[in-house]
């Protein structure tokens, strides 16, 4: 008999130890992508959702990375709640009430421009389902220009395109870009290439979804803080607020201003942060880096789970991805809409 109750203390006490403490533990991806879809569903307020359907660097994030995984997939977006429809007001995207816009970066290639019909098709046709919109980077490169042929494709497949606007000459990660500096773009060094980019964005024939300065709390871009004096508070306007963000919030003000004069009001400006601060410093929050709600029409965050193999999908459990992510929003506004603008999961 002891040794009876000593096997079934043993196997309570395993069976606790295999628990997390703040959710069910998930051992595939179909169970990490279902517990994702279930959880958003549990947020009124958050109002799209967008996968980012790519295989860089080996991350097997694509949804087609099994078939088991695919079939989920195709099960989930399938339900009534994600739409595939965008509904405008005064040419701004608006919320839709107990719905959530499904969009994603269908494999638009590594630097995320290759846009083509077919690759939205190809996609959809994976998941049986339509894209509300279509996420692809406007990579400024040696010259900033207008993404003309991308969007007239995308407006082509109706779609509405979602332009991310990349201030980078180049690839590399974790430095300053060499030629495209936030402190230039506040000087006015850029404003007439600026311009010309509105005046051509206002000539489109549609509403335009619009990003600038992707995940700025990651220092793997180079609009992040680190690079424009961290915490530092004396070097750049309020003497109060940190350096680096104050540039990059002032930089996006800038852009959103000479759009505004321009006449560009067939654009949705988002605000897109990444759900954890790296590095974790106390100036690098994405309070700091917001141009404020005068300026954003949407805000929106990329919450990931594991990307690569030694990865533990319970160290990236839905639950408590959407919870952070949540908290930020309201932090940083109640009064805008909320999306998920970047999700995705690798097969472990």
């Amino acid at each position: 008999m002891k040794k009876i109750i000593l096997l079934l203390l043993l196997s309570i006490v395993s069976f606790t130890a295999c628990k997390t403490t703040t959710g069910t533990s998930q051992h595939t991806k179909s169970e990490w992508l279902t517990s994702f879809f279930e959880e958003v569903k549990n947020y009124d307020d958050i109002y799209a959702i967008a996968y980012w359907n790519e295989d860089f660097d080996d991350t097997h994030l694509t949804v087609n990375s099994s078939n088991t995984s695919l079939q989920t997939f195709k099960n989930l977006v399938s339900d009534a709640t994600f739409i595939s429809t965008c509904q405008f007001e005064n040419k701004i995207l608006k919320p839709t009430a107990d719905k959530k816009y499904f969009g994603s970066f269908p494999d638009f290639c590594g630097e995320e421009d290759c846009v083509t019909e077919a690759r939205i098709t190809h996609y959809e046709n994976l998941i049986n389902k339509t894209l509300a919109w279509a996420y692809f980077s406007n990579n400024w490169g040696d010259e900033l220009l207008f993404p003309q042929e991308a969007v007239t494709t995308i407006i082509n497949s109706n779609r509405v395109p979602f332009i991310r606007l990349m201030a980078r000459s180049e690839f590399e990660e974790y430095r300053q870009d060499p030629i495209w500096k936030l402190t230039d773009i506040i000087n006015g060094t850029h404003d007439t290439a600026i311009t010309n980019w509105a005046n051509a964005a206002k000539a489109v024939p549609a509403n335009l979804l619009v990003e600038f300065g992707t995940e700025m709390n990651g220092f793997w871009f180079s609009w992040n803080g680190t690079y424009y004096g961290a915490g530092v508070t004396d070097q750049y306007g309020d003497n109060t607020y940190p350096d680096g963000p104050e540039i990059f919030r002032d930089a996006y003000r800038h852009i959103i201003d000479i759009c505004d004069q321009a006449g560009a009001d067939n654009l949705t400006w988002f605000f897109h942060f990444d759900v954890n601060n790296d590095p974790d410093e106390w100036w690098n929050d994405p309070t700091y880096y917001y141009p404020g709600d005068s300026y954003i029409d949407w805000l929106g965050v990329s919450t990931y789970g594991p990307f690569q193999e030694e990865e533990n999908y319970d160290d990236y459990l839905p639950e408590d991805l959407l919870e952070k992510a949540h908290s930020k929003f309201i932090e940083l506004s109640t009064e805008k809409p909320y999306a998920i603008l970047e999700f995705g999961v690798t097969e472990l």
